[in-house]
Order: C-alpha cells, then sequence, then structure tokens
C-alpha cells in the first residue's frame, strides 16, 4: 500500500498505460501497485476519463467527432482494464471485515492473457477478435484446432491460456479448468505464463465453489512471486479468515 497520495513515478507509468505505451509485462507490474491502492485506482479512471473529455471537445468536424469518439472509448476501454484488473481480475481485499465475501473474477481481459512471443501474431489476434465480436464458439475452435496439432510447450501453453480465458468469460468454466490444467502442466513454460495459469485456474475453481482447488491454486500462484503473487496473497489469506 502506497502511504501517501503522492508518487510521481507511479502517476507516469499510469499516463503511459493510459497511452497505450506499456507492454504487457509492465502493465502487470503496474496493476500489482494498483491493486492494493484506491487512490491510485481512482487516479488512473479520471486520467482516463480527462484525456476522453478533452479529445471530444476538441472535434470540430464530422470526421473529428468519430475519431474523439473512438479515442473515448479507447480510454474508458483503458478505464475498464484497470478495473477489472483490481476489482474483477485482482481482488483488492479489504481486511475490515474477515467474513466479507470473496468474488472470483467476473471475466478475463484477452489482451491480459495474449502472447505475441510464440505464437503466431495472427492467431491470437483473430481469436479476440473473434471473440470481441461475439463469435466465441469461433474463437474456441480455432484456438482448440491450433492446440490440437501445436507440439512445443510454450505454444501449447500460450494457445491454451488463451483458450481457456475465452472459455471462462462464456461461463464455461470446468472446460476452462481443463485449458488451465493444459498451461500449468507444461514445463519450461516462461514464468509469467504459469504463473496466469495458476491465477486463472483459481479463479475458475471459485467459481465452481471448488474453494480448497481455488486456495491451492492461488498458493501455486503466490509461490511464483511474480505479478500476480500479491493478489494471489490477499485471496490466500482471506479464504484463512473465512476458515
Amino acid at each position: 500500500m502506497i502511504q501517501n497520495n503522492f508518487n510521481k513515478e507511479l502517476e507516469r507509468k499510469i499516463d503511459l498505460y493510459v497511452n497505450g505505451e506499456l507492454n504487457s509485462d509492465q502493465a502487470d507490474e503496474l496493476w500489482a501497485e494498483l491493486i492494493q491502492d484506491d487512490y491510485y485506482l481512482d487516479y488512473m479512471k479520471s486520467v482516463a476519463n480527462l484525456k476522453a473529455v478533452i479529445e471530444e471537445s476538441r472535434a470540430e468536424k464530422p470526421k473529428t467527432v468519430v475519431y474523439a469518439v473512438r479515442r473515448y472509448a479507447s480510454y474508458a476501454a483503458a478505464a475498464a482494464v484497470i478495473v477489472i484488473a483490481a476489482v474483477v481480475g485482482i481482488m483488492n481485499y479489504s481486511t475490515t471485515s474477515s467474513t466479507e465475501m470473496l468474488k472470483p473474477l467476473t471475466e478475463i481481459g484477452l489482451d491480459v492473457v495474449r502472447s505475441t512471443e510464440s505464437v503466431p501474431d495472427d492467431v491470437i489476434k483473430k481469436a479476440i477478435q473473434l471473440a470481441a465480436n461475439g463469435e466465441t464458439e469461433d474463437a474456441i475452435s480455432l484456438l482448440e484446432k491450433e492446440l490440437a496439432a501445436a507440439k512445443e510447450s510454450q505454444f501449447i501453453a500460450d494457445l491454451a491460456l488463451s483458450l481457456g480465458s475465452i472459455l471462462y468469460n462464456n461461463a464455461e468454466y470446468q472446460s476452462a479448468i481443463d485449458r488451465f490444467q493444459t498451461v500449468v502442466e507444461q514445463e519450461g513454460i516462461k514464468p509469467s505464463v504459469l504463473e496466469k495459469g495458476y491465477w486463472y485456474l483459481g479463479h475458475a475453481y471459485f467459481q465452481l465453489n471448488e474453494l480448497e482447488l481455488a486456495e491451492s491454486a492461488f498458493q501455486k500462484a503466490y509461490d511464483l512471486d511474480g505479478s500476480f503473487s500479491r493478489a494471489a496473497k490477499s485471496y490466500i489469506d482471506a479464504f484463512g479468515a473465512l476458515r
């Protein structure tokens, strides 16, 4: 938790994020800093909304109006991603009540699970676009076809992580569990992907009220000591308090 409301470096990172200038790993690190700090979560949303208002106010021609609306949607989406990460994706745990009801992720942000290092960019991009357009079954079929043919562990893990996330967002939690299990069973994969596999696996179990399995998955995510470690610890502590 940040001890005061003046952290210029964190504000700089937030500005970079809202402007789309952070990569996925840097965004994960930013979320890890924000999850315990309500002040800077609100600050991030204010920055995103302010930028949108400024862009909209500059619109003078019909073409510019369209541009401004699109930019507004972009900034609003950026704010929504942080809200999902902090409120839904990475629980902002409060210790004020040990019996406070925990909630699993409502939705997984697909940009969070995307990896372009080992998976051909067009595969993940196309699946994300299909899912965003409501063509979920086509997105699932595309990734399942790629996964069935995949041989290399990192390739399998990346595809399974994206597929599991789309299944999770479609409320197919048992199928999502199967895919996240595929992720964590792969050997020699990137720690960040392994961590996300356990993190999302914990939430999928949580959705099915498999609390012991959920806690075990969160513990493994915590043990990896990555971007989601502090968030996972919050869940572990909360589960312990509820026993």
